[in-house]
């Protein structure tokens, strides 16, 4: 069986999920830990709107 197309997420971060994510990853007292699963948290939003 052949795979012309990779699996995709369609699921995507929520909008305060993100804006909390962006947060954790501009305060210095986190980790990487908590600031790689921000990442990919953001990673994960839809693109926002250009002012």
């Amino acid at each position: 069986m052949e795979v012309n197309e990779m699996a995709r997420n369609s699921k995507q971060t929520s909008r305060p999920v993100a804006s909390k994510a962006s947060k954790i990853l501009k305060d210095g007292r986190y980790g990487k830990d908590s600031k790689s699963v921000a990442g990919s948290a953001l990673a994960q939003t839809r693109p926002g709107k250009k002012k």
